[in-house]
Formats: C-alpha cells, structure tokens, sequence
C-alpha cells in the first residue's frame, strides 16, 4: 500500500499550491482520507479530512477558509487546494487513509500516510 503525496514547492505569502495524494496498490474509495502538517520543531498536527463520499469535510481553525480538500475516488487520489497561504503554513504535508469511511481528526484514526511533501512560504 503506498500513498503518494505531490504538489509541494515554494511560493510567497498570499499565494496558492495545490496538492495531490494517489494510492497505489489498493483503493481507499471506501475510506476517509486526511491532511495532516508537520512545522519546524512540532509536533504533527491536523489539516483537513474528508469522508469516503465527499459528504463531510473538516478543517483546523488554522487553515478554514483557505484550504479546501476533495476526493476523487476514480482515480484513488486526495487533494489539498491552498489558498492565501502565510508563512506559518510552512510544513512538511502528509496525507493518509482512515482506517474507516469517516476521516477523524485524530491521527492514530489513520492507518496508511504518505511519506510527506514540503511546503515553504516565504514572506
């Protein structure tokens, strides 16, 4: 099973970046799938999440309103779409795969993570 995160790069505060995460190996159209960060010197902390069906997503208080997360199960990938992005936005992104339908935000709900993509914002 391997999850692949892309998309990471870096850009300016006040600019955008668009991640993407696809599954290989199996399909995780029945399961919830999240975003999660790690920042220079923290610990690892929730993003965003979106049920198997789209129906629910969750944000952090920290990212609500800039980020958006979607799914597309015919092709097995997750994206993070990131808007307005600041320089406390700066983090290693990992995505991963729930271990049922809904996408907690609690990281030991997940069974299957990415190996993580670097986003650097600059001021």
């Amino acid at each position: 099973v391997q999850l692949q995160a892309s998309g990471g790069g870096s850009v300016q505060a006040g600019g955008s970046l668009s991640l993407s995460c696809a599954a290989s190996r199996r399909t995780f159209s029945n399961n919830g799938m999240g975003w999660f960060r790690q920042r220079p010197g923290r610990e690892r902390e929730f993003v965003a999440a979106i049920s198997w069906n789209s129906a629910f997503t969750s944000y952090s208080d920290s990212v609500k309103g800039r980020f958006t997360i979607s799914r597309d199960n015919a092709k097995n990938t997750v994206y993070l779409q990131m808007m307005s992005l600041k320089t406390e936005d700066t983090a290693v992104y990992y995505c991963a795969a729930a271990l049922k339908s809904v996408a907690p935000v609690d990281p030991t709900g997940y069974r299957y993570w990415g190996q993580g993509t670097q986003v650097t914002v600059s001021s």
